[in-house]
C-alpha cells in the first residue's frame, strides 16, 4: 500500500513439515477464468465471485500472526478471498500510520523465502540473510497457509513483489545489500530494485518466483498477482520488469498439469486496459471508483477487481457502498482492506483508531458476507450489467443504481442513497408483463421484505422500499 500521494506460536521446523505434508492439495477444481461468463470465474466447479476483508498481507511472513483463527473469522463471514505477500518486502515499525500494522513484524519474527545466515546485522534485529539458502520452515508455513484456506474455500492472491515506495522499505528487504550475507549488489535507489537494469538482482527475483511457483504448483485455491502497486515510480521501467515476471511465472507453470491466474494491479481509481496482457487474466485496481472501472474495462471480457480499499475514513458505510457499487457493475473481485486483524487478535477484534488509514471490523464483514449471500443466490454466468433506464427512483434523481440481470429471469439490483435517511423511496422498474417476486434486502442487518407481484401488464411497475437508511439491494424474480 502506499499513501496515495496524496502468537504465532513458536512451531518448530518438524511440525510445520508434518502439517503441510499431511494437507491434500487438491488436483481438480483450480479457480479459473469462468469459460461461460469471462467477466467471472470458476472454483472448484462453481461459477464464483471473490468478496473478503483482509489483514494488511503480512500473515504468512509474520511469525506471530495465528492464520488458523484468521480463516475461521473469515469463513465464519461468509467471505473467500485474502491477500498476502511473500516476504520479499516488509515494512517499518509506524508506516502509513497504520497501528499493529502485520506487515511490520517484531523483531526476529519476520520470515520470508530465503533462511537465515549466521552473521548479526539484519535491519531489523536477528542474523543477515543467505540468498543461496532457502528457508525450509517458511515454505512449510506457505504451504500451510494455502491449504488451511482451501480447507475453507478461501481463494489466496499472492503477491510475489511490492513497489518499494522509499528507501526505507527497500533497506528492510533481504535483498538489500547489508541485510544478507552474500555480497549483493550495492543499490541505493529504491526505483531501480524492479526493473531490468540490474542483471544480478533480477537473477534472484526469478529464482525466488520459480521456487515459490514449484512449492505451490498443487494448490487449486491460489492466484499470483506479480507486484503490488506497480504504479508509483518509472512506471515504464516498472511496466517493462512486470511483463518479464509474468512470462517467468508463465514459463514456470508451463509442463504443469493446471496453471494458475496471474493479475496485474492496473493503477489506483481508475485506467482503461486497451487490451489483455501476455499471460494476465484479472485486472485489478485500488480504491476502484466503481461503476467506471469496470465499465472502462468491460470489453477485457476478463475478471476486473478492487482489491485494496482505503484512505477514505474508518466508516462502515464508505467500504460496503464501495463493495455493493463495484460488485453490481459487473466486477468480480472485491477484497477490503481489514485493518482489525493483527497479531494477537486474528478474529478482527482490534479496535481500529480514527486516524488510522481505512476501516475494518466484525460488523463491516457481516455486511460484506450479506452482500456474498445475497450474489449466491444467483447464477452469475447469466448475469450481465443492466442497461441505464431499466430501474430508476421516482423524485430522488441524485441517487443511483446499478444492477446486474439475466434477461427478465433474474434481475439484482443497489440502491445507492436516501435523501432523507430512514424513509422508505418509490422507483420504478421497466418489465415485461407477468408475475414477479420482489426481495428487498437490507444491506445493514440482511434483513428481508418479500412481495408477490401477480398480473403484471408490461411496462414500468412502481416500487415502494422498505424503509432504510443509505442503501439497499432488490432482487427481481421470475416464476418458472
Amino acid at each position: 500500500m502506499n499513501l496515495k500521494l496524496v502468537n504465532y506460536a513458536g512451531w518448530s521446523v518438524i511440525a510445520f513439515l508434518v502439517i503441510s505434508c499431511g494437507s491434500s492439495p487438491r488436483s481438480e477444481g483450480f479457480l479459473a477464468v469462468n469459460p461461460d461468463n469471462p467477466h467471472y470465474f470458476l472454483f472448484r466447479g462453481k461459477p464464483t465471485l471473490l468478496i473478503g476483508s483482509t489483514e494488511h498481507y503480512g500473515a504468512v511472513l509474520n511469525r506471530d500472526f495465528d492464520y488458523i483463527r484468521y480463516f475461521d473469522e473469515l469463513a465464519a463471514c461468509g467471505l473467500n478471498i485474502t491477500r498476502t505477500f511473500s516476504g520479499i518486502y516488509v515494512e517499518p515499525k509506524g508506516a502509513f500510520g497504520i497501528s499493529r500494522n502485520t506487515l511490520a513484524p517484531d523483531s526476529g519474527k519476520f520470515i520470508c523465502p530465503w533462511a537465515r545466515g549466521t552473521e548479526p546485522g539484519y535491519a531489523v534485529g536477528g542474523n543477515r540473510f543467505n540468498l543461496d539458502e532457502w528457508d525450509i520452515e517458511y515454505f512449510a508455513r506457505l504451504k500451510d497457509f494455502v491449504s488451511e484456506a482451501g480447507k475453507r474455500d478461501i481463494i489466496v492472491e499472492l503477491d510475489l513483489f511490492s513497489n518499494f515506495y522509499d528507501t526505507v522499505q527497500w533497506k528492510l528487504s533481504p535483498l538489500y545489500h547489508s541485510n544478507n550475507v552474500n555480497g549483493t549488489l550495492r543499490i541505493t535507489d529504491h526505483r531501480e530494485v524492479l526493473s531490468l537494469k540490474h542483471p544480478e538482482l533480477l537473477e534472484i527475483q526469478e529464482k525466488m518466483v520459480r521456487k515459490i511457483v514449484e512449492e505451490l504448483s498443487d494448490f487449486d485455491n491460489l492466484s499470483y498477482e506479480i507486484c503490488n502497486e506497480p504504479y508509483f515510480g518509472d512506471t515504464i521501467a516498472l511496466r517493462q520488469w512486470e511483463d518479464h515476471m509474468t512470462r517467468i511465472v508463465v514459463d514456470a507453470e508451463k509442463d504443469f498439469d493446471h496453471r494458475h491466474l496471474i493479475s496485474n494491479n492496473v493503477a489506483n481509481l481508475k485506467k482503461k486496459v486497451p487490451q489483455p496482457r501476455d499471460g494476465v487474466s484479472v485486472y485489478n485496481f485500488h480504491y476502484a471508483a466503481p461503476p467506471v472501472t469496470v465499465a472502462m474495462n468491460y470489453d477485457l471480457n476478463l475478471p476486473v477487481g478492487d482489491n485494496e480499499t482505503g484512505f477514505d475514513g474508518t466508516e462502515d458505510e464508505t467500504y460496503r457502498k464501495e463493495a455493493w457499487n463495484f460488485i453490481l457493475a459487473g466486477g468480480a473481485l472485491f477484497n477490503h482492506l481489514d485493518y482489525s486483524f493483527t497479531a494477537g487478535m486474528e478474529d478482527g477484534s482490534f479496535e481500529i483508531p480514527q486516524n488510522q488509514p481505512g476501516g475494518g471490523g466484525k460488523a463491516l464483514r457481516n455486511q460484506f458476507g450479506i452482500l456474498a449471500g445475497f450474489m449466491r443466490e444467483v447464477d452469475i454466468a447469466d448475469m450481465k450489467p443492466v442497461s441505464e433506464g431499466i430501474i430508476r427512483f421516482i423524485g430522488q434523481e441524485k441517487l443511483s443504481v446499478r444492477g446486474l440481470a439475466d434477461g427478465h429471469r433474474t434481475m439484482v439490483y443497489y440502491l445507492d442513497g436516501n435523501e432523507t435517511p430512514g424513509t422508505s423511496a418509490l422507483v420504478e422498474i421497466n418489465l415485461p408483463a407477468g408475475p414477479y417476486r420482489i426481495t428487498w434486502v437490507n444491506t445493514i442487518t440482511g434483513g428481508r421484505t418479500v412481495n408477490d407481484i401477480n398480473g403484471h401488464q408490461g411496462g414500468w411497475l412502481v416500487l415502494n422500499t422498505p424503509l432504510y437508511l443509505t442503501d439497499i439491494a432488490l432482487k427481481v424474480e421470475k416464476p418458472d
